[in-house]
């Protein structure tokens, strides 16, 4: 089920991101899977900086298990993005984010989306607890949501 665009009001936390020369496709717009990037980019970035999550030596790591985006509008190099960030869902080992990608300065998103992350210990790959930092980090972004998760 697609979820309806929100606005740049609906998101807690923003991240600018500027498009590479190297994302436009043959069409001259940002290729599709680059929307994913700038997904990434929000969520590990938050992590990182706010959650002191530890990408390279830290005991616990993210997996994405689900993603999606629904596309509205297409951007181009060299504009810059800006990624709202909010979670939808924060449970024992699992986090459902939210993402609307937006022009600078404009309310209505060029894509929506969300990710899923499972965390899990490095080494064993088995659920673990987010605690903590991390935990602090992620209900700071925690809305109510009204969508469904499949």
């Amino acid at each position: 089920m697609a979820s309806e665009p929100r606005t740049r009001d609906d998101y807690v936390h923003f991240r600018s991101i500027g498009t590479r020369w190297a994302d436009n496709d043959i069409y001259g717009h940002v290729n599709n899977v680059e929307y994913y990037a700038f997904f990434d980019t929000v969520i590990n970035a938050w992590l990182i900086d706010e959650g002191g999550l530890d990408i390279h030596r830290g005991t616990t790591i993210g997996l994405c298990a689900e993603s999606h985006c629904s596309y509205h509008a297409s951007v181009a190099f060299p504009e810059t993005v800006d990624a709202g960030l909010r979670v939808g869902k924060l449970g024992r080992s699992s986090v459902r984010y939210e993402i609307g990608l937006f022009r600078a300065g404009q309310d209505e998103p060029i894509a929506t989306g969300w990710f899923v992350h499972v965390f899990v210990d490095r080494e064993t790959r088995s659920s673990t607890p987010i605690e903590g930092r991390l935990r602090d980090a992620l209900q700071r972004l925690l809305v109510a949501s009204p969508e469904v998760t499949s």
